[in-house]
C-alpha cells in the first residue's frame, strides 16, 4: 500500500484517537491521530502493546506512577495484558495533530521469543530471566528503535509479497529490543541495591558511579574478576552492547535527566565527561533524535 493510500486512509473519521488498523500475524499496527486537545482519555491492553510516538506529546497517567508522565516522539511505552492508562493530550490541533502508533503483539509470540532468548542466553541474575515482567514499560528507545518502527508501518501497510513474512520478522526484533531494554534496566536497578551480587554487577556499579571518567576496561575486568574477552562476552550476552556502548547509553540518559531540570547544555556536557559542546549534541542528537536544546525545550513542560 503506497503513502498515499495511508494518508487517505487517516482521513479524520473523529478527532480524537482517529485509528486505522492494519493486522498481521500475531500482532495488529494502529496509527492513531488526534486533532483536538482532550484529557483523561482511556487505552486499555488486551495483549501486550508497543506505543511509540510519532508527532506531539501526551501526558499518561497510570496507577503505577502517582505522577504524570510525559510521553515525546523517540519514547517507548509498553503495556501488559490487562493494563489501563489515560491520556491527556494538550497541544493537538487540526494543523498539528497529535500521533502515535501501537503494535499489539499475542501474548503466545512474546513467550516464544522469551523462550528463544533464554535458550540463547540464559541469565544469572533475575527470577523472570527473559519474560517480560507486566510492568508499564516507559523509557527512551534508540534510533536503530525509531527506524525499526518506520520499517513496520510500511511491512504492515505495504502489499508487498513476502509481507507476512517481513512483518513476522521485525515484530521478532521489536519485542527483542523491549526485553533487552528490560533486562539491562533491571541488571541497572539490581546493581544499585546488590553491587556485590556477581562480577557484572560490581562492574555495573562501577561505572554508573564513575560515568563522567574515561572508561579503563583493564580496571573494570579487575573489578568484575574477568578476563576482557569474558567481560566483554558478559556485556554483550546480559546487555546486549559492550562497555563503552553502555557507558555512553547511560552519560546521554542523565544529560537527558539533567537537562530536563533546567541545566545548562555547556555544563552538562563536561559534567558528563563529553570533551567538547558539539562532540556532545552530535552524540545526543544521534540518541534521542534531537539537539540538546529542542529537548530541554520539550521537556520543560509548565
Amino acid at each position: 500500500m503506497r503513502s498515499a493510500k495511508l494518508s487517505e486512509l487517516r482521513k479524520p473519521q473523529r478527532l480524537v484517537e482517529n485509528r486505522v488498523s492494519f493486522a498481521g500475524p500475531e500482532a495488529e499496527l494502529s496509527i492513531y491521530d488526534t486533532y483536538n486537545a482532550a484529557s483523561r482519555v482511556g487505552l486499555d491492553a488486551d495483549q501486550l502493546l508497543y506505543c511509540g510516538m510519532i508527532q506531539g506529546r501526551k501526558i499518561m497517567h497510570d496507577l503505577h506512577h502517582p505522577a504524570e508522565q510525559l510521553f515525546l516522539p523517540h519514547e517507548s511505552f509498553v503495556m501488559a495484558p490487562g493494563e489501563h492508562v489515560e491520556i491527556d493530550f494538550p497541544d493537538a490541533t487540526t494543523q498539528s495533530p497529535t500521533t502515535c502508533l501501537t503494535i499489539e503483539i499475542s501474548k503466545e509470540k512474546v513467550a516464544q521469543i522469551s523462550e528463544r532468548l533464554s535458550d540463547l542466553y540464559p541469565l544469572e541474575t533475575g527470577p523472570e530471566g527473559w519474560q517480560y515482567n507486566g510492568n508499564i514499560l516507559h523509557t527512551h528507545h534508540t534510533t536503530a528503535t525509531q527506524h525499526l518502527l518506520t520499517r513496520l508501518v510500511s511491512f504492515f501497510t505495504e502489499n508487498h509479497p513476502d509481507r507476512d513474512v517481513l512483518v513476522d520478522l521485525g515484530v521478532s526484533e521489536l519485542i527483542i529490543r523491549m526485553l533487552r531494554n528490560q533486562e539491562r534496566e533491571f541488571l541497572l536497578n539490581y546493581c544499585r541495591h546488590t553491587p556485590d551480587s556477581s562480577g557484572i554487577t560490581a562492574a555495573l556499579s562501577h561505572l554508573e558511579q564513575h560515568l563522567a571518567e574515561p572508561l579503563d576496561i583493564d580496571r573494570l575486568s579487575g573489578i568484575a574478576c574477568m578476563s576482557r574477552s569474558r567481560l566483554y562476552a558478559e556485556f554483550k550476552n546480559q546487555l546486549g552492547c559492550s562497555p563503552s556502548e553502555l557507558q555512553q547509553q547511560l552519560r546521554l540518559k542523565e544529560a537527558a535527566k539533567k537537562l530536563a531540570r533546567g541545566e545548562a547544555i555547556t555544563r552538562v556536557c563536561y559534567d558528563l565527561g563529553f570533551t567538547n559542546p558539539s562532540h556532545f549534541s552530535r552524540r545526543f542528537r544521534r540518541f534521542f533524535g534531537c539537539a540538546p536544546r529542542d529537548y530541554q525545550k520539550r521537556r520543560m513542560v509548565s
